[in-house]
């Protein structure tokens, strides 16, 4: 009896290690919550016990599996790409990340970095020209990058930040807000008040937020308010309270004794909501790195106003522009160890200067001024723009695209930079023009990528 109930024990520890793992690996905020969380939790754990640990298919709604690469089995310094998106219950997407982190763990030194990264920032999205950075996923998923929006992101942050990313882990808002009620919710100090009353809903509108100051207890729907509300300050703000909120859920979690039963259940919830391309073996191959370390040697940083400046693109969009010099400068700071990356040219700009493609433009967005200045940003882009003019009807909704010539790598790149849907692409392939391609900027071109 005595050695049944012991090796019950053991069974439930190795269980209750899997689902730490699981659950807490893909959390929107899960940076230093999986890996010190995990180290708490699986320190004193038999991990040959875990039942699944060697089973591809452990995890549900992961990417594609793939062998353990050499970052992992070396021991270097690995760097994991967290992800939350903007995925509302019953869309079909794509989704733009609406939190994007870069955590770091170096086991030469047991050391870790997280790093927050704004949503604005303008950076190159390699194959796509320029954009805000949380439109790197929803990019990939349209247009079926290879690995989808995720992949697309990791590259992105790493052709921006200059170092590797190796891996990456993606929770939408309803599988957040169902962790932290089924952990009973988080305590939160609130510094001041909050008062947003533009918070977007599931229907996109909105509704008023409100914290006051001082502890509060949050439930899931709470908690993702005040990690998302931006409104009433701006996205550095936010991007603290966002590290606030992965303190208070690894707190929450440590002082959970989670019972067996619940741990079915807990698995399937974390497995609907989130994607990684981590297998389950590489996550235990984290976790032992993570072993020795303490909450003192974890450095959380922001790309903050000290280093970046808001900008308003050609196209009217409010952005945050980089000063790459003290963002490179962190970045070492924080990634000390990790090898940094040479800069590759955009192989699609190549390809776009290879079309020549003849492009008119016309102006139908309602500002006056809009025609001229995107004639001269295309101009000064390369591109061939032979001529502008105003349309008849000088308010048209949308932006239109109407291609006379197969010119694929062009047409893509002002479809994103633009914003064109799909539907507002219309060919009329061997009809008699003198341009490949006419832009028909509509008024959503004035507010492009918000």
């Amino acid at each position: 009896m005595g050695a049944r109930s012991s090796f019950a024990h053991s069974a439930r520890r190795a269980l209750v290690s899997f689902m730490m793992v699981v659950l807490l690996s893909g959390a929107i905020y899960s940076g230093y919550l999986f890996f010190s969380t995990v180290k708490a939790v699986v320190a004193n754990t038999s991990l040959p016990l875990i039942p699944i640990l060697n089973d591809p298919n452990a995890i549900p709604g992961r990417a594609p599996a793939h062998e353990l690469p050499d970052v992992v089995a070396k021991k270097e310094p690995v760097n994991v790409l967290l992800l939350g998106i903007d995925q509302r219950e019953g869309e079909a997407g794509p989704w733009r990340s609406d939190t994007m982190m870069l955590f770091s763990i170096d086991p030469s030194t047991n050391k870790a970095s997280l790093l927050s990264i704004p949503r604005d920032l303008w950076v190159k999205i390699p194959g796509y020209g320029e954009n805000r950075i949380n439109a790197a996923h929803s990019l990939g998923d349209f247009y079926h990058y290879p690995g989808g929006g995720p992949a697309l992101a990791k590259l992105t942050v790493q052709e921006a930040l200059g170092v590797p990313v190796h891996y990456f882990m993606r929770i939408n808002f309803t599988g957040f807000e169902k962790m932290v009620d089924a952990i009973g919710g988080i305590t939160i100090d609130v510094p001041r008040h909050i008062y947003d009353s533009a918070y977007p809903d599931n229907n996109y509108g909105t509704y008023t937020v409100e914290f006051q100051p001082g502890i509060q207890q949050l439930d899931g729907k709470r908690a993702l308010e005040y990690a998302r509300t931006r409104h009433d300050s701006n996205d550095f703000n936010r991007m603290e309270r966002q590290q606030q909120v992965i303190m208070a859920i690894r707190d929450k979690v440590l002082s959970l004794n989670i019972p067996l039963s619940s741990i079915p259940g807990l698995v399937k919830l974390a497995g609907d909501s989130i994607v990684t391309d981590l297998n389950l073996r590489e996550m235990i191959a984290l976790a032992e790195m993570a072993r020795s370390l303490s909450k003192d040697n974890l450095r959380t940083a922001q790309i903050d106003e000290t280093m970046t400046r808001s900008v308003t693109t050609q196209t009217g969009a409010m952005v945050q522009q980089a000063d790459w010099d003290k963002v490179y400068a962190l970045v070492t700071e924080l990634f000390p160890n990790s090898t940094p990356l040479d800069s590759t040219p955009d192989p699609t700009r190549s390809q776009i200067a290879a079309e020549a493609a003849r492009i008119e433009l016309r102006n139908g967005s309602g500002v006056d001024a809009l025609g001229e200045a995107q004639t001269l940003a295309l101009r000064e882009r390369g591109f061939n723009v032979i001529r502008y003019d105003t349309v008849s009807d000088f308010d048209q909704p949308q932006t239109t695209i109407v291609v006379y010539n197969d010119k694929p790598y062009t047409l893509e790149f002002l479809v994103q930079e633009y914003g064109v849907f799909p539907e507002n692409v219309r060919t009329f392939a061997g009809e008699t023009s003198d341009v490949d391609l006419i832009l028909i900027l509509g008024a959503d071109s004035v507010a492009n990528g918000n």
